[in-house]
């Protein structure tokens, strides 16, 4: 059954929202996947984004055996020539965070952790950063660091930060993933560094759409008022207005798998319950537009690339063995069309009904964009009448590589135009007069 209501978009609200809030990043500045080294394929994934986060292995750089030594930069010890690579990404066009892994080397390894920790903050920061080579813009010190225990952690990224912070000053320092609470696995608490403010540019965490844990880590749509989605992004941001203002938030992992294979018959996945391709674009989608309303500066999905494993994080690429998946062409169209925009106000923002956000071009201010879309998990249509203004067009997010799906511009009186919603994004072009 449809269902047909009416949605204002009165231009004294956005002048309101437009005064009151902080420039929003543009979508170009704003959207990022995670890659892996030597796996990436710069020229594949041009289309999607200009932001890549590198998990960049400390003990790729260092070994596993000794800390006490000078790294052998642009070489890793195991002498991947790092230069080569990221300037080739660079080439293409993206952008670098480092995210360096501290895995392989435990806290009780290093010959003096503060000196080598130290030493390698400086010489990663001298050669990557924007005063050396210009190959990276930021490092992240740990990405889930849950084998340091708290201690640890506050004092490897101490002296790691100051290491940087001497190397290049222009380098950003990013934390690990972090969260308001209590530290476990996946991510230490904020105390961890509380009061280390001059040291760090951005808090970093990372948030995932799940219903449950083990056994099945089934997820559920982005704006689901029962998970706490986004409601940990709220919590980060609360900390930091009470405890590091000024300083950038970024959410550098979030996603969902979406494997063609059903669940192994034993083992640990037995019971996974993934998501379909068609909710893996939608969601990730809808992710971005939701972040980009919130006072978040970065947001990168996760992940580049998938073997369609059924499992957790076995099936949450934008590409299928570097072939491109349905969410490979939502987020080439959301980075395509609103690249150019940046987030200007909430519409309307209906729990489990509706959700309009508009956004507004980089230089000429008159050129916006209207994004709808029903906040659900469930596939209903539900008719709406809209006043936007003039309305130039009206497109769907495509799903595949063909032109996006044309919505025919039904006018009604005083501005209004009639629009079926649905879970897949549309998107209403509109010059204000």
């Amino acid at each position: 059954m449809k269902k047909a209501s009416v949605v204002f978009l009165g231009i004294l609200c956005f002048c309101v929202c437009r005064v009151c809030a902080k420039d929003r990043p543009l979508m170009r500045d704003f959207m990022g996947m995670c890659v892996h080294t030597v796996q990436f394929k710069p020229d594949l994934y041009r289309p999607v984004c200009r932001l890549v986060r590198d998990y960049h292995g400390l003990n790729w750089d260092l070994g596993s055996e000794r800390t006490d030594f000078w790294p052998t930069f642009p070489f890793a010890h195991n002498r991947v020539d790092w230069e080569t690579m990221y300037a080739g990404w660079n080439k293409a066009g993206f952008e670098i965070d480092a995210s360096i892994q501290l895995g392989g080397i435990e806290a009780d390894k290093w010959i003096n952790l503060p000196r080598d920790a130290e030493t390698y903050g400086f010489a990663f920061a001298r050669f990557f950063g924007p005063s050396g080579r210009g190959l990276v813009t930021s490092a992240e010190i740990g990405n889930e660091p849950g084998h340091y225990d708290d201690a640890a952690y506050r004092k490897v990224f101490t002296h790691m930060a100051q290491g940087m912070r001497l190397g290049d000053p222009r380098l950003k320092i990013v934390t690990c993933a972090m969260t308001p609470g209590q530290s476990h696995q996946y991510a230490k608490s904020l105390e961890c560094v509380k009061g280390l403010e001059q040291l760090y540019d951005v808090i970093n965490f990372h948030s995932y759409a799940q219903v449950q844990g083990w056994p099945t880590w089934q997820r559920s749509y982005p704006e689901d008022p029962s998970i706490p989605y986004l409601k940990e992004a709220r919590n980060i941001i609360d900390w930091r207005d009470q405890n590091a203002s000024g300083k950038e938030i970024w959410i550098t992992e979030f996603g969902w798998d979406a494997s063609t294979k059903p669940a192994p018959k034993e083992g640990t996945f037995k019971d996974w319950v993934g998501s379909t391709e068609r909710e893996q674009a939608r969601y990730m989608v809808r992710s971005f537009l939701v972040f980009s309303a919130m006072d978040l500066d970065r947001a990168y999905m996760f992940w580049f690339n998938d073997t369609d494993q059924p499992q957790v994080h076995g099936s949450s690429g934008l590409t299928r063995d570097y072939t491109p998946k349905l969410s490979f062409y939502a987020m080439s169209y959301l980075y395509r069309t609103l690249g150019d925009y940046r987030f200007d106000g909430i519409v309307t923002r209906q729990t489990g009904d509706l959700y309009v956000y508009r956004y507004t071009h980089k230089t000429d201010l008159a050129k916006l964009i209207f994004v709808a879309w029903s906040p659900t998990g469930n596939e209903r249509t539900v008719d709406r009448t809209i006043a936007v203004g003039p309305v130039e067009r009206i497109e769907k997010m495509p799903l595949s590589d063909k032109e996006p799906e044309t919505i025919p511009v039904i006018r009604k009186p005083n501005g209004e135009v009639s629009v079926p919603i649905t879970e897949s994004p549309i998107f209403l072009f509109c010059r204000s007069r």
